[in-house]
């Protein structure tokens, strides 16, 4: 465990996945930033070849890498039992679930950690979901107390994770259902931001500007490229590191021709695209 500045102990439960099979620069960036507060137990929802996996060496308790097929909640649960089984989870204060739809940190992390940890709530994440019933943590960044982690019901949940024939299915199950949970065992939680709807991949900049550490990946690839300013505007004001990390992984997944052409600067090209989103949008919402 990190003996970091406060002494506070740290388990990441981190969910990971890539089209590739691939360890990209962006993986490595994030376990790395994320090993310098706790320790990492990491699973992924691919083939991993192991010369791979060997890039996280330096940052994990362990790593896995195997294709099941149950989305981000499937490699929590698998993270956690491994947890369970070694006799982890009683060392730690707070267990993070964790998931790399995202590039960052952007910022550095540990004022994250202290804004949410100082929650008086059992439970705590980046971004709460507003949606109307069903407001609820967003699953790729949630802070749990032993008071939600070391409990029976808890252990239930995770053990009961299982294959879901798509997206939406494990969203309403497991991601909107943990917080119902939550609440149905008279749980507290808060998270830092609250986004409602698609915010959280088309606000960038803003969220950036607010202190948001991280960017979704799919904003990257959202409406036509009509993202492209704000991302270049966040590209434009990170550290170096950062940026090269986001680059260098955004190229790999999306193709450097696409990258280039997203991020141009030519007021021509970015009009263009804008309006053709724009006359998309008509037709397929409406004025």
């Amino acid at each position: 465990m990190k003996d970091n500045p406060k002494n506070i102990n740290r388990l990441f439960l981190v969910a990971g996945y890539n089209a590739q099979n691939k360890v990209d620069a962006s993986l490595v960036y994030m376990l790395k930033k994320l090993s310098q507060f706790g320790d990492i137990i990491f699973v992924m929802d691919s083939d991993i070849p192991e010369k791979e996996l060997k890039k996280l060496s330096s940052y994990v308790l362990y790593a896995n890498a195997t294709r099941h097929k149950e989305y981000d909640f499937g490699s929590y649960k698998r993270a956690y039992i491994y947890a369970k089984k070694t006799n982890l989870l009683k060392k730690y204060d707070f267990l993070y679930l964790v998931n790399d739809s995202v590039y960052g940190p952007v910022y550095p992390i540990n004022k994250t950690f202290e804004t949410i940890e100082s929650y008086n709530t059992d439970a705590f994440g980046l971004v709460c979901n507003p949606h109307k019933g069903s407001s609820h943590i967003q699953s790729w960044f949630i802070g749990l107390r032993p008071s939600v982690f070391m409990t029976k019901w808890f252990d239930d949940f995770m053990l009961s994770i299982t294959h879901q024939p798509d997206k939406g299915s494990v969203t309403y199950l497991y991601e909107q259902g943990f917080t119902r949970l939550l609440e149905k065992q008279h749980k507290t939680w808060q998270c830092e931001y609250s986004v409602s709807g698609r915010g959280i991949y088309n606000k960038i900049k803003k969220l950036y500007l607010a202190g948001m550490p991280f960017i979704k990946k799919n904003a990257f690839s959202r409406h036509n490229g009509a993202l492209g300013m704000q991302i270049a505007y966040v590209l434009r004001h990170i550290d170096s590191e950062a940026k090269d990390m986001i680059l260098s992984s955004a190229k790999q997944t999306f193709g450097s021709e696409y990258i280039n052409w997203l991020l141009t600067r030519n007021p021509i090209k970015i009009a263009f695209r804008n309006t053709k989103y724009f006359i998309k949008k008509i037709f397929t919402e409406g004025l």
